[in-house]
This record gives structure tokens, sequence and C-alpha cells, in this order.
């Protein structure tokens, strides 16, 4: 039986987007794990798996129920330890902490002025209202302050990739020899860039930019079977 991914989505169904959804889906693929995407809107989330969470990734693995993209991972490995591991160890999984950190709080933070004007455009109508409403309170400010940034933050984006650039001069993934769930983690918020906005965030060429194709590739090209926002 496939694992149920309850997957975000807008206005087009075949274009899921969420960040955090990417994270798992790539995790799943690297666990071989067959899986089904069930689409579902920003409305629609807190009434889904009785109400078990506001906010999705959530799965479903026969009975069992796990939300948050880090408790899945977490939950894969443990349930799933004669495949393919997404930690590596407990180094592995202190390294993914760090790297989600790193990538909430300064990635998704960069990201929010370039993208919100563009997923807001992206949503059905009935999702609209409540992004704008719940990204003021969640980031405290207005929607028009944030998006007014845009410019100004996809100047300055490429040096938010610094200490990732020069990581991956000297190593192919993120989490070493072979990608990991740190490298899904920072995959996720640039695949949402990707399938959300025209901005050109990646230097052609650049060690980054790269990865992000290499990622593109894994698991039969996974990460190309949505296109990017200008294709």
């Amino acid at each position: 039986m496939s694992i149920i991914l309850h997957d975000l989505i807008g206005a087009d169904p075949a274009r899921p987007f969420s960040p955090h959804c990417w994270k798992v889906a790539m995790a799943l693929a690297h666990k071989g794990l067959p899986f089904e995407r069930r689409n579902v809107c920003f409305m629609e989330v807190p009434q889904l798996e009785q109400g078990v969470s506001k906010t999705v990734p959530i799965i479903r693995d026969g009975t069992k129920v796990v939300a948050d993209s880090f408790l899945i991972a977490d939950y894969l490995d443990e349930t799933y330890p004669d495949r393919p591991s997404l930690f590596g160890g407990e180094g592995g999984q202190a390294l993914a902490r760090f790297v989600e950190s790193w990538s909430q709080s300064t990635l998704h933070v960069a990201l929010a002025p370039i993208l919100l004007q563009e997923v807001l455009d992206f949503l059905v109508p009935e999702d609209k209202t409540y992004f704008r409403e719940s990204r003021e309170v969640k980031l405290g400010e207005r929607f028009t302050d944030v998006t007014a940034r845009r410019d100004q933050e996809i100047a300055s984006f490429a040096a938010k990739l610094l200490p990732l650039k020069v990581m991956l001069k000297k190593q192919p993934w993120i989490g070493g020899a072979s990608p990991l769930f740190a490298d899904y983690i920072v995959f996720g918020a640039l695949q949402w860039a990707r399938i959300t906005s025209t901005a050109s965030l990646l230097e052609d060429g650049s060690a980054v930019a790269d990865w992000f194709e290499r990622c593109l590739d894994l698991h039969d090209g996974l990460g190309r079977s949505v296109p990017a926002a200008d294709q």
C-alpha cells in the first residue's frame, strides 16, 4: 500500500509548491517508498486526518499519521531501517537540524519578500485572504511592506547562499558523498522558488546551481516533474 502524502497546491493541481512537502516527497523517493500525493488547498488542511495539524506535510502510512517534515523523516528512518538512510546516523541527523534552522531563519526569510505576491497570485480565490493574513501575522509586517523589498532581496540573495556555495565546492552534496535529508531541506526552499516565481536566484554555473540541477535529477527526475514558473 502506498503512503499518502497530503500535498499543498494552488489553482493548478499539477503544481505542488510547498517547500516542506517537497522535503517529504524527496525523502519518500530516497527511501524507495511508493507514495501517492493527495492535493489539498490551505483552507482544507485543518480538516485533514481528524485535524492532526494546521499545516502540511502530513503523511498516512497505513494506520499511522505523522505531521511535520522533520518528524516524518525521523519516522521513515525508524520504520524502514532496511532502506537508504535519510540521515546516515546521529551526526547526520544533528547536521540536518542545523541545516533546517539555517534554511528557516535565512533562506525562507529572504525568499518571503521575493515570492509572496507570486504565491498569492498562484492560489485559489478562497485561500487568498487566509494566506495574506496568516503571512502578516507570521512575519509581523503588512503584506505590502514585505513584498516591497522584492528587488532588494533578489539582489542580495546570492550572499545568503555563500556558506552553501563554499561547502559545495569541496563536496558534491550537503550530506557528503551522497544526498541526505539535509539536501532535501535546502532543495525544498529553492524548489518553492522555482515553481512559484520567475525571479532568477541562482547564478548559472555556480556550485549551488549545479547542486540544485543534480537534485532536480534525483529519483528519476522527481523535482523536474513540475515545471519551473518561467516554463
